[in-house]
């Protein structure tokens, strides 16, 4: 019997091996790459590589060779297609990026929406970004808001996109993909939660509390020290606010900014009651123009995988490698349900990078011919 050294010296040879064929294998995928180029053809051809899939895994003889040949050909695959995406950006061909680059927002003229009331947190993340001084107006939902920058009532809207105790808010995820908008810009607002009521209040007089469901859920330890406490979810902090004002019943209370009790004429019960004592929100800025700073630095996207039959668990990694192939930091990704599929899901993905890229421009080469509805949410 071999011993372990005689067997790694074994492998090393085999690896050398492996490693030169490795190399002609892609010199021969560049002259494909050169091929393409010049007839406009495509680089991905799904059938073609099923097909060499079932080829090489037929010339094996276990399930666990099988395998194993599968995931090194679909690497090796995938390998020779970004070769090819390089080679066809670098020849031009990635195809028109509807976007515009701009020097700055036309801040002093805009006018912008945001969702809630005077109080909301969205109020003083526009005014964080767009000054005190703005031409500014308000809506009751997020719908709303985007809306009015689609149809023209305002210029930009201001929205929240994630907290970082609570996490994504789900409902701008989908909207982003209903709606023809664009994020321009992103501001981060540090959050800090009172409970808030009316004048004279006490804490045994409070049988319900009302607020966003956001808020609701970054206030939760202290809540829960409460549990005889009702939690009622609304639209917006400010608007729970003005609830507890209209009604004037000191069973009443709102979890929302000590600006949004001052304004409203509420009197602050307890300060400083969020779960996360640097919580804060990741608000975006939006427009219905495709337009880009010229120093943006952040890029969103989504895109769906591409439908198959016993879909491998592979796809998303093989969509995700086109980031790491070409040396991109993707900061976030979510999912959310496609309507009207059962267990099929969309993703949104953050890195880092400019339009202006030429790795951004491979990846999005690569991703546009191997992923379903890809489109570029901003860059910014």
């Amino acid at each position: 019997m071999a011993t372990l050294e005689e067997l790694r010296v074994e492998l090393d040879k085999i690896d050398n091996q492996m490693v030169e064929l490795y190399q002609k294998r892609m010199n021969v995928c560049r002259e494909v790459g050169d091929y393409k180029v010049k007839a406009g053809r495509k680089v991905y051809d799904r059938q073609r590589e099923q097909e060499k899939l079932a080829d090489v895994a037929s010339k094996v003889d276990n399930d666990f060779d099988k395998n194993g040949v599968r995931e090194l050909y679909t690497q090796l695959m995938s390998m020779s297609r970004k070769l090819q995406y390089q080679k066809l950006v670098e020849a031009g061909a990635l195809g028109r990026l509807p976007f515009i680059q701009i020097d700055s927002l036309e801040k002093d003229t805009a006018r912008v929406v945001f969702q809630g009331t005077e109080g909301a947190y969205g109020e003083a993340a526009m005014h964080q970004f767009f000054g005190e001084d703005v031409n500014c107006f308000h809506v009751r939902t997020f719908r709303d808001a985007m809306t009015a920058i689609e149809e023209g009532a305002a210029d930009y809207a201001v929205l929240p996109i994630e907290n970082s105790s609570a996490g994504p808010v789900n409902e701008m995820y989908d909207l982003l993909d209903e709606f023809e908008n664009y994020i321009v810009a992103e501001t981060i607002l540090p959050v800090v939660h009172t409970l808030s009521g009316l004048p004279g209040t006490t804490l045994t007089d409070i049988k319900r509390v009302y607020s966003k469901a956001e808020a609701l859920m970054q206030t939760t330890g202290f809540l829960n020290d409460h549990a005889d406490w009702q939690q009622i979810s609304v639209v917006n902090t400010a608007i729970a606010a003005q609830k507890v004002v209209k009604d004037g019943d000191k069973a009443q209370a709102a979890v929302c900014s000590a600006y949004a009790a001052k304004i409203h004429g509420l009197e602050v019960l307890a300060d400083n009651i969020n779960d996360e004592p640097d919580n804060c929100t990741r608000f975006i800025v939006v427009t219905n123009q495709k337009v880009y700073l010229k120093h943006a630095s952040k890029i969103s996207i989504e895109f769906e995988l591409p439908h198959q039959s016993g879909a491998q668990s592979g796809s998303l990694y093989d969509l995700l490698s086109h980031f790491v192939y070409n040396n991109i930091n993707m900061t976030k990704i979510e999912s959310r349900p496609v309507k009207g599929k059962q267990w099929e899901y969309r993703f949104f993905v953050d890195f880092d990078g400019s339009l202006e890229d030429a790795a951004v421009k491979n990846a999005l080469r690569g991703l546009r011919e191997e992923a379903t509805n890809l489109r570029i949410l901003g860059n910014y």
